[in-house]
């Protein structure tokens, strides 16, 4: 068991208190009917606005509300909870809800009776879906049997974003909270610099990562088994049979879709691992993932809506272990929110800044150094915590 976790209540005859409520996952989805009815209920644009406000104004709310969960399943019960079938249906049965939601989205688009206003709210309600489905796609894509990582492409094909397969697997995990990784966010980074440079280099990085374990043995990477290149078919196939439907005019609102939801995962990276560093050991190699080089939150809402995604210290240190498995740590730095609020902070930083930053340099007793640190920011960093540190000192 890796260290710092939290004490579970006794096994005995243990049953999960969320196991009623995981099932609310599956809203998300269904935002978009509940954005059509009130549309053609009251003719408003102003309702595709409501899965955007639910998700990033209700949530925040209500979270702040219930507040956080500590308690760990105890180790007991992880065998029998882990292949409890009941949990990975749920993430099977958000699929076929996020892909009625897109041909729903596609239909009131190429129907034309939107404005400009309405229109974008509709953009932003299929990115929003399809960004979050990015995190099933996640839950799927880390098991080890062969259906769920197929499912997990099929999640990711609306937004266009198969190589994260790749990438994340193989990538993040192996390089995460170090300066070559390009999902780790660095400290003094911007949302706003931080997007060109994960976008890129987590596509580069996935292919070079494919082809390599073709050309490793001696083969050609240009075949149906490269894990990105069928992953992207399954995008040109979703987008075509969609163009055929609909027409060509539903093309700029797939795309546009696509934008907005690859962005919600990489406003999710970014503060999942904000300035935290793995340090090099007296090999020269990087030191073993353990939970202090994630964030983690243990908001409730969050945490149910999002398959418990927050719990990112013990996923990292854990990869296969299962969302309803995962556990709570007192070695893990703590988001001050939930990804809801913390997704709309990002988008300010000077707000980013304000709330993040010192919880940073905190974590890492005041050495900014031990932190990863964006190279242009670390002056600014370092005169910014010096005159921190002697307000506070004069108080």
């Amino acid at each position: 068991m890796a260290t710092g976790v939290r004490a579970t209540v006794p096994a005995g005859r243990w049953r999960d208190p969320r196991r009623p409520f995981w099932p609310l996952a599956l809203l998300v989805p269904a935002l978009p009917f509940l954005g059509y009815a009130t549309w053609r209920g009251t003719d408003g644009g102003w309702a595709w606005w409501l899965t955007p406000a639910i998700v990033f104004g209700l949530i925040p709310v209500v979270d702040l509300l219930i507040g956080d969960d500590r308690a760990n399943p105890p180790e007991a019960a992880v065998p029998e909870l882990a292949a409890d079938g009941y949990y990975r249906w749920l993430t099977y049965l958000y699929l076929p809800a996020q892909y009625a939601a897109l041909v729903l989205c596609c239909a009131v688009w190429v129907d034309g009776g939107l404005s400009l206003f309405g229109a974008a709210g509709l953009v932003l309600t299929a990115g929003v879906v399809d960004g979050i489905a990015i995190n099933t796609a996640h839950e799927l894509g880390h098991k080890r049997e062969r259906l769920e990582r197929w499912l997990s492409k099929v999640a990711l094909a609306p937004t266009g974003y198969g190589h994260f397969h790749v990438e994340h697997n193989r990538g993040h995990h192996v390089r995460v909270a170090t300066p070559e990784d390009p999902a780790s966010a660095r400290l003094g980074e911007s949302f706003w610099r931080f997007w060109p440079r994960t976008v890129v280099g987590s596509l580069r990085s996935a292919w070079r990562l494919e082809t390599g374990r073709f050309r490793i043995r001696g083969r050609s990477p240009w075949t149906w088994r490269n894990e990105v290149l069928n992953a992207w078919a399954m995008t040109v196939a979703l987008f075509a049979a969609l163009v055929v439907a609909f027409g060509p005019g539903v093309l700029p609102f797939l795309l546009l879709q696509a934008l907005v939801g690859f962005s919600l995962l990489e406003a999710v990276n970014y503060l999942e691992h904000y300035g935290l560093a793995r340090w090099r050991t007296a090999a020269g190699r990087y030191e073993k993932v353990d939970p202090r080089h994630s964030w983690n939150s243990d908001r409730v809402v969050t945490n149910v809506f999002l398959f418990q995604l927050q719990r990112h210290s013990d996923h990292h240190a854990n990869p296969l272990r299962r969302y309803q498995t995962l556990r709570s740590f007192d070695s893990s730095p703590q988001l001050p929110a939930g990804y809801a609020t913390m997704v709309v902070a990002a988008l300010v930083p000077p707000l980013w800044r304000r709330m993040m930053d010192h919880r940073v340099i905190e974590h890492y007793a005041g050495d900014i150094e031990r932190a990863n640190v964006h190279p242009p920011a670390l002056a600014r960093l370092r005169e910014r915590h010096r005159r921190r540190a002697a307000s506070l000192a004069d108080r």
